[in-house]
């Protein structure tokens, strides 16, 4: 059996394989941020596609630090049935599910907050309209938000959940040179910068306990000018472990223009696979802790390969999934085939219509056919 098939365990959460479903914005959540029927069936797809661990859509924590219409909230308490639901379909079909909790910062939806987003500090030259610099006090209502957010997430039966610091969203605002100008203890050198990701965690922790899994997503490289590099997100990475995170998962970029730099296009060969593996190598030297990495995943081959030499424990996955999201079930089948996902993105098309994330391309190949 390859070792990609074999069970493990991240603080006592049991995972039947190491694959992992990389969270998305799916954009079939109730204008409210509320679970929806079509939400929850995704979830159901993938728990019978056979990933081993399913990572919910980014959750807003808050109502200003919402990214973009129709995404799932974890703000309020009047949340939580829907998402037990969905929890509970997950486990139904004995699969695994983590939420992801998330404050989109600098790049919040102003049109949907009606609230200037706030940033760690007010830089321009990322997006359009005004920015406010977070106060100390608006610091520390986001840092409880995450852990009553984390508390909601618990008690709505996820497995755990997973702190959203990559992609140039707050938290990574926060580690970023490029977003984080502050003159004050959270500012300047990067143990600075990290001081506001290590007291969320310490907050969700507070708010769980010890025995429930807690993970965070950040970005080995923001690639970016003046962006986070990784010899910094390697100290990073050392605190989380030091302050009790049970597993990382590793990305990079920086939602710039709408879009994640460096480009996630054209993915057709196994040298364009796995993009921050360089980096995982580094992490995996220096930080000890289970590192789950994302970006490029395509093939099985790179994938085994990846986890027998050592450079990552899982393999995440999101537009593949997308898709296919029964991939891992026909891998295990035999059939090793590289996933169909021709990475350009027109998934996200229909959701930014309102219609919900789903295979575009697909969708325009099969019409082909029937004519």
């Amino acid at each position: 059996m390859s070792i990609l098939f074999e069970a493990s365990e991240i603080n006592g959460m049991k995972i039947s394989n190491r694959f992992v479903r990389a969270a998305t914005w799916e954009g079939l959540a109730a204008d409210d941020g509320g679970c929806t029927p079509k939400l929850t069936d995704t979830m159901k797809a993938l728990a019978d596609g056979g990933i081993g661990l399913i990572i919910s859509s980014h959750a807003y924590v808050s109502p200003e630090g919402q990214a973009g219409p129709w995404q799932l909230g974890i703000h309020r308490d009047e949340l939580v049935p829907g998402l037990q639901s969905m929890s509970q379909a997950v486990h139904d079909r004995g699969g695994k599910i983590v939420l992801q909790l998330s404050h989109a910062g600098y790049f919040s939806f102003a049109k949907l907050t009606g609230q200037t987003p706030m940033a760690p500090s007010e830089v321009a030259g990322f997006a359009k309209g005004p920015r406010r610099e977070m106060t100390i006090t608006d610091i520390r209502q986001v840092i409880d938000a995450f852990g009553a957010a984390a508390k909601r997430a618990q008690q709505a039966g996820l497995d755990g959940v997973q702190i959203h610091s990559a992609h140039g969203y707050l938290l990574s605002q926060f580690l970023s040179p490029a977003f984080n100008q502050r003159q004050d203890q959270y500012g300047g050198d990067i143990r600075n910068r990290a001081r506001v990701l290590m007291e969320v965690l310490q907050s969700v922790r507070n708010a769980v306990g010890q025995g429930y899994p807690v993970l965070v997503k950040m970005n080995c490289q923001d690639f970016i000018d003046n962006g986070l590099a990784v010899e910094d997100s390697l100290q990073v990475g050392t605190m989380l472990a030091q302050n009790g995170v049970d597993a990382i998962e590793l990305s990079g970029g920086v939602l710039v223009g709408g879009k994640l730099s460096p480009t996630r296009l054209g993915i057709k060969t196994e040298g364009k696979e796995a993009y921050f593996q360089r980096d995982a190598v580094a992490f995996k030297n220096q930080v000890d802790v289970p590192l789950i990495l994302v970006g490029g995943n395509r093939s099985f081959q790179v994938a085994e390969r990846l986890v027998e030499e050592g450079v990552a424990d899982y393999l995440s996955m999101s537009r593949p999934l997308i898709r296919e999201p029964d991939l891992v079930n026909r891998w295990k089948s035999g059939d090793l085939a590289r996933a169909a996902c021709v990475s350009d993105n027109m998934c996200f098309e229909p959701a930014r219509k309102g219609n919900g994330i789903y295979c575009l391309t697909e969708e325009r190949q099969n019409a082909r056919k029937d004519n």
